[in-house]
């Protein structure tokens, strides 16, 4: 299923001190994505639903979820890569993650015309790096796509985060590669298997960028220090 128009290279990822960082190849270790976007959201609601459910119950939930989340996004790797559906097992989260998965594939992928790369490693020299789930071809124009799960259903204005993390990947892919990526879309499965999506089209793309830059300058402020 992928057609290798790029020679995507690896890069390590680097755990120090709870922040997540990769090692590019010019030889500096850089901020991943989610790392400098945890760092400047507003955690506000995130401290009042951890107090409401108790620190206990939100880490039992937080664990559960990125666990499901984890194993939903290996069954969409694999049968991206392989071409075939993979087995859930026995396991009941593992079925619940091949579910939900599936959903992603019926939904999402049927609207990819040619994926150029999985788990593709990007990164901005000096700057930041990460890794996006797909870099791919959406109804005729390329773009950058992460799946996610969720335990409910969203509201676009809950994502943010999401778009920040689609234009911080683009902006590296056409940094690195001389691309000329605008449109970026997040593929939702909710535990209860309901599909969402969430787009970046062309015309909204500019105001994406600024923001993404606006938290860029907000963490290197707080931590050039």
């Amino acid at each position: 299923m992928i057609i290798k128009k790029f020679d995507y290279k690896a890069i390590k990822r680097i755990d120090s001190n709870g922040k997540r960082l990769y090692a590019t190849p010019d030889g500096k270790a850089v901020p991943s994505v989610t790392t400098i976007l945890n760092a400047t959201k507003d955690k506000t609601f995130l401290y009042e639903w951890k107090r409401k459910v108790g620190i206990k119950k939100a880490t039992e939930i937080t664990t559960e979820a990125a666990s499901i989340g984890t194993r939903m996004h290996k069954y969409l790797e694999n049968y991206i890569e392989s071409d075939t559906w993979p087995s859930s097992g026995k396991n009941p989260y593992a079925q619940q993650a091949c579910k939900m998965a599936e959903v992603i594939k019926e939904n999402a992928l049927s609207q990819i015309d040619e994926i150029w790369g999985s788990e593709i490693n990007l990164w901005m020299p000096q700057i930041y790096a990460g890794t996006t789930d797909l870099v791919a071809v959406f109804r005729g124009s390329p773009s950058i796509c992460d799946f996610k799960q969720s335990n409910k259903l969203k509201k676009e204005e809950w994502i943010e985060d999401y778009f920040l993390q689609l234009v911080a990947y683009a902006e590296a892919h056409n940094e690195l590669y001389k691309t000329d990526i605008k449109e970026g879309h997040v593929f939702v499965c909710t535990r209860n298997l309901e599909y969402q999506q969430f787009d970046i089209w062309p015309d909204q793309y500019a105001k994406w960028k600024h923001e993404w830059y606006e938290r860029l300058y907000t963490y290197y402020a707080a931590h050039d220090r």
